[in-house]
């Protein structure tokens, strides 16, 4: 089964670029089998790693930046494929 690990945050006003460089900087504990990561506007960072495990597997995570690099939390959602055809 794939697990996709999201992790999203948002940078305090000015911060963005330095929030994108700190979590591309990020090493896991594990290699997933891929990771992206985005931007969006406002400082928004987004970190996608997919991994060949069971959903509820202990997995590594990016964690919450030290200091006043975010405005929040940090937000995380895990989700896992499906076949085709099964539907909520």
């Amino acid at each position: 089964m794939t697990v996709a690990l999201m992790w999203e945050a948002r940078a305090m006003p000015g911060r963005g670029a330095e929030l994108l460089d700190w979590a591309r900087a990020q090493e896991l504990a594990g290699v997933p089998l891929r990771r992206e990561t985005f931007w969006a506007p406002q400082g928004r960072v987004l970190v996608i790693t997919w991994w060949d495990a069971a959903f509820d597997a202990e997995l590594p995570e990016l964690p919450e930046p030290e200091g006043e690099l975010v405005s929040r939390a940090v937000h995380r959602w895990r989700f896992e494929s499906v076949a085709e055809g099964i539907t909520g």
